[in-house]
């Protein structure tokens, strides 16, 4: 049986451990300590880190657990990934075979150029492109890239978990609301996911079909978005890149 489990680190991120009952692979490792609490507790041995691109809150954790366990380092092969073993690109698989998983490797850039996701097992690591109602700053890509990114996951079955790597729920449902207001899915989410935070647990993972009805950047064909995009840049949006853009930069500058 597998277990999916996210280990807390720094004030918002989630480490995501995938294991049985002998063999464990991480995502965006940031920090080591507890990871490595995580494992030794459950006398796990760590034989993969999945990384997803090169921002220290992923990575930070990889060269201590190198040291001490010694497992493949798979990642984005155009970035900067510490102590990587093994460089991935779009359409790559990756097999675990302690774990008996299959992973494909989906090219999202937009929050870093060479931005990867690994879908698997219905499963979707995409630490920082697509986050529960919402999705990553634009560190290095463009709007387009990032556009693209997010309507090439959200080709996957409908049913795919979504584990992205942060607990923004909450505040992206705050901003979703600004432009999304009448969307009855989006207000029924937001008494869910915060019945789950006042009892301390995380709201991920989620669905892609719950993001499709209720997160604001897969839902720029829609009307309400097209016209709070509008508003914003006061004319009418030429394509949904456009209507993506101006709801990015809403988003950054929402409090």
């Amino acid at each position: 049986m597998l277990t999916v489990f996210p280990i807390p680190a720094f004030q918002d991120n989630y480490i995501w451990a995938l294991h049985n009952d002998r063999f464990a692979i991480l995502v965006d490792p940031g920090d080591p300590s507890p990871c490595i609490g995580y494992l030794s507790t459950r006398k796990l041995a760590l034989v993969a880190i999945l990384t997803t691109h090169h921002h220290a809150d992923h990575t930070g954790g990889n060269l201590e657990l190198a040291t001490r366990y010694h497992p493949r380092i798979i990642g984005p092969a155009i970035e900067n990934i510490p102590a990587i073993t093994e460089k991935v690109t779009g359409g790559d698989t990756v097999f675990i075979s302690e774990l008996g998983l299959h992973f494909q490797v989906i090219a999202t850039p937009g929050h870093t150029l060479g931005h990867i996701s690994y879908y698997g097992a219905n499963r979707l690591f995409c630490g920082d492109t697509l986050f529960a109602c919402g999705c990553g700053r634009l560190f290095e890509g463009t709007p387009e890239m990032m556009h693209a990114s997010l309507q090439s996951l959200a080709l996957l079955p409908d049913s795919t978990e979504i584990f992205c790597a942060h607990e923004y729920t909450l505040s992206n449902i705050r901003f979703a609301k600004t432009v999304d207001a009448d969307n009855a899915a989006l207000l029924d989410r937001e008494i869910f996911e915060k019945a789950k935070r006042h009892q301390r647990l995380s709201t991920l993972p989620s669905t892609l079909a719950l993001e499709k009805a209720t997160n604001p950047f897969l839902r720029c064909h829609e009307n309400a978005l097209d016209q709070a995009a509008e508003r914003y840049l006061k004319h009418r949006p030429r394509n949904t890149v456009e209507t993506f853009a101006a709801l990015r930069e809403m988003k950054n500058h929402f409090q």
